[in-house]
């Protein structure tokens, strides 16, 4: 009954897409009739991403600041984290290589229901100045922008922690407006079952089966990348973490923080069974405690591996050459964002969508195809969320104490 609760709200998301797209197999073009209600859904979600980024952030931040979450291990802490987001991401890229889920599609007939794009190159100087900041403030507050409102919002909320006393209000103010916009944005996506059917629904009328076909072929890869993640580069972590003795104790502890991942679909729902079974791997308490909420808010392996394959998706729609260096750092570069925008701001799904959209110069609208990816993904991407945390526990572990860590916390 509980692991029923926990997928209600997926499954009947789940059930609106397949609906929409049966329906617009069946019905073709007609199905535009419920364009209407697919627009006014995602548009209610436009508005709420830009406070919702820069209240959230701006008091991520400061919170952090305030709380002293920092340690002597925090270097390590960044190193692991990042080391491991950018080996997820190249992995995801190389498989896409080996498998592009819409590598036998018919482009001319997906293009033909698409918007006409310019996809945006990063290559020159001024691209990647106007990627990163913009000129005036009010710019900052616009869904095209959303990775420099993401700076100001990180600086904000630094200046807002070093202010002390005198920034306290402000504080406050942003804690209390974070509360109230995840509060709407929650009310708001009671309607995305019915909201994102009618968008599949007429985005499959117009694009036919093939568009399905593609999500299909995108679920397939990314459970092969699931298996590639968790069996064989969670075992390369512990043996260079540990050797034997440490690949031993992980698989031993594993299995319940596993289950825990599926059961739920929620990364933080898993943090206190995450911690107990890093002590039992030999963790020091003061490691797995910073490790695992930390890594819970801005470490997402399995988001980077999802970004690597939403970019990919629009890159092949778009006919963008994917093994180009220039391509190839910005699709993994982006990959790294997103899991970071989705680690760091709740409900953070569609903001990492449209900062994929936003850097590339696709419409905001195509955001909505790339939910659905993220609807699909949920399960195994939150496995990989939610397992990576303990795995990146046990590699700060050896950074900060030695090659002789294990022999020293525990005794097999």
């Amino acid at each position: 009954m509980n692991i029923l609760k926990n997928y209600a709200f997926t499954l009947l998301l789940l059930c609106g897409i397949l609906i929409g797209g049966i329906c617009g197999v069946v019905f073709g073009e007609s199905t535009s009739i419920v364009k209407p209600i697919g627009d006014i859904f995602l548009n209610l979600m436009f508005v709420l991403i830009v406070p919702l980024v820069f209240f959230s952030v701006s008091s991520s931040v400061c919170n952090m600041k305030q709380s002293s979450m920092v340690g002597k291990v925090i270097g390590n802490i960044i190193f692991v984290f990042l080391f491991t987001a950018v080996i997820a991401a190249i992995v995801a890229y190389i498989l896409t290589l080996l498998y592009n889920p819409l590598g036998n599609v018919d482009r001319a007939e997906l293009l033909s229901g698409m918007p006409e794009q310019t996809v945006r190159q990063l290559a020159s100087a001024d691209v990647f100045v106007n990627t990163l900041t913009v000129s005036d403030f009010q710019q900052l507050f616009t869904k095209s922008n959303l990775l420099p409102l993401i700076i100001f919002s990180l600086f904000f909320g630094l200046a807002t922690a070093l202010s002390g006393e005198k920034g306290k209000l402000i504080s406050d103010l942003l804690s209390a407006a974070n509360t109230v916009i995840l509060k709407m944005m929650s009310i708001i996506m009671l309607a995305a079952p019915i909201g994102l059917g009618c968008y599949f629904a007429d985005t499959v009328g117009k694009l036919g089966g093939q568009i399905l076909n593609g999500y299909l072929h995108v679920f397939l890869l990314y459970l092969i990348i699931t298996v590639i993640s968790f069996f064989v580069l969670n075992s390369i972590y512990m043996f260079v973490a540990g050797g034997k003795k440490a690949f031993i104790l992980f698989w031993k502890n594993i299995p319940t923080p596993s289950l825990m991942a599926i059961a739920t679909s929620s990364s933080a729902a898993c943090i206190p069974v995450n911690i107990e079974s890093s002590k039992r791997m030999g963790v020091p308490d003061n490691i797995a405690e910073t490790v695992v909420p930390l890594g819970t808010n801005i470490h997402k392996d399995g988001s980077v591996m999802a970004g690597v394959l939403k970019v990919v998706f629009l890159f092949t729609i778009f006919g963008q050459e994917l093994t180009s260096s220039t391509n190839m750092f910005a699709i993994i570069g982006v990959a790294l964002l997103v899991g970071a925008v989705m680690g760091a701001i709740p409900s953070g799904g569609m903001t990492g969508e449209l900062l994929i959209c936003s850097i590339f110069g696709f419409s905001p609208q195509l955001a909505g195809t790339l939910m659905i990816i993220s609807t699909i993904v949920d399960i195994p991407a939150t496995l990989l969320n939610s397992t990576g945390n303990v795995v990146c526990s046990v590699l700060v572990t050896r950074l900060t104490l030695g090659k002789d860590w294990l022999k020293r916390q525990l005794t097999i």
